[in-house]
């Protein structure tokens, strides 16, 4: 029996993740920066070790652990095999035959990771992971069918990297799922307060596409009483809710969180509405506009994202959403709100002349560059007109805002 000896570095834990967005990836999700099959596929050597015991540190020695191997998944070069032992040389406690996953880059030991408490259940899960595949989206949807049955697992390691996983897959990979999702799991989830926050907008979101009626009905109660005053997530029920409903659901959406400024707690006390829920409500029309645009005419969200023009505490940004959606029939509206008292906010301001420069340059290609302002068309020559009134009256803030314009 060979016995390996080496120093260890401690790095973030095995399975955590460092969140960041990204639009690529789920729309109601932090996606991780590796998941644990980005991890598997960058190492050589995938274990199973047995607790055996350990030095505790003193003040001249870190300490030592040891384990037995006992299961390879992947080892390069059969550089390690069952019934090894290894020894770091910094303690870690452990019960005496409890299991930990260890893995590592190459032989040079001093580079893996931090051993994870493992069961046989999670090791079958970390062993059987299937890896990330390359172009055919048919294999990328197959791969992530895999992770659908341990999005709630009772181990935390398994069920935070199945949540991973979807969190770091794009749309298009996510839908065609939606004849394989795990319905009334999905709604129970969503119910239950116990449920991580950090969860809800997925699952909203996977409920939608494979909901049915009366999940849209256990996802509008869920929206319309607010159990806290900043629901991570709810924007994916939102949009899954929306999913199922289309436009009649985007009625609930407006008259709850746009057009009422209460709503009523469990109590039957009227409360404000908190400003996250009328946010999770613009979001979820950004939603449907990019990734469901078939599902309610872009007429009826343009519509919508216009009853959020009179807050002024989300004008800057319904601002620039009608702008990118080329809602260039707002521009008498934006004149009127530029010189109104509730609206004089830098932000929104500059906002407006955004706006009107876009819509100025929005012009068919047979006529870019002409100097016949009457060939324009009539979006573009009333934005004009708007703009050289703006500057005339307020050149700085035009000024300024056109030198960080992106063309």
């Amino acid at each position: 029996m060979r016995t390996f000896t080496f120093t260890t570095t401690l790095f973030a834990a095995l399975f955590a993740f460092n969140c960041s967005a990204n639009a690529n990836f789920c729309p109601f999700c932090d996606a991780p920066s590796l998941t644990l099959a980005e991890q598997i596929e960058q190492i050589e050597h995938l274990l199973l070790g047995k607790w055996i015991g350990g030095e505790k540190p003193t003040n001249e020695s870190a300490g030592t652990v040891r384990f037995e191997i006992v299961a390879v998944k992947k080892s390069k070069d059969n550089a390690f095999e069952v019934g090894q032992e290894i020894e770091l040389p910094q303690y870690l406690a452990g019960e005496k035959d409890a299991l930990f996953i260890l893995m590592g880059p190459s032989t040079r030991l001093i580079d893996w990771h931090v051993p994870s408490e493992a069961t046989m259940a999670s090791w079958e899960y970390v062993s059987n992971v299937p890896l990330p595949v390359e172009g055919d989206q048919e294999k990328k949807v197959e791969r992530l069918a895999y992770f659908l049955d341990f999005l709630q697992d009772a181990h935390i390691t398994i069920s935070n990297d199945a949540f991973g996983e979807f969190a770091a897959a794009p749309y298009e990979i996510i839908k065609p799922l939606s004849d394989r999702m795990p319905r009334e799991k999905l709604r129970k989830w969503i119910m239950d307060p116990e449920t991580p926050v950090t969860r809800l907008g997925l699952y909203g979101l996977l409920l939608g596409l494979c909901g049915k009626e009366e999940d849209a009905a256990a996802m509008e109660h869920k929206i319309l009483h607010p159990d806290a005053d900043f629901r991570l997530g709810i924007e994916g029920v939102m949009s899954g809710y929306l999913i199922i409903t289309g436009e009649d659901g985007l009625k609930v959406l407006e008259q709850a969180k746009m057009h009422s400024k209460t709503y009523t707690n469990k109590d039957g006390e009227e409360q404000k509405l908190p400003f996250s829920e009328t946010y999770a409500a613009m979001q979820t029309l950004r939603f449907m506009w990019s990734y469901e645009p078939d599902r309610i005419p872009k007429e009826r969200l343009i519509q919508s994202m216009r009853k959020l023009l009179d807050r002024p505490e989300l004008a800057d940004l319904v601002i620039a959403d009608l702008s990118r959606w080329k809602a260039w029939e707002v521009q008498q509206p934006l004149m009127e709100m530029y010189d109104k008292e509730d609206f004089d906010i830098p932000s929104i301001k500059r906002a407006i002349v955004r706006y009107m420069y876009y819509a100025s340059t929005d012009v068919p290609e047979a006529v870019e560059g002409t100097e016949d302002a009457k060939e324009l068309p009539a979006h573009a020559v009333s934005a004009l007109k708007h703009l050289a009134a703006l500057e005339a009256k307020d050149p700085k803030t035009v000024r300024d805002t056109k030198r960080f314009l992106i063309d």
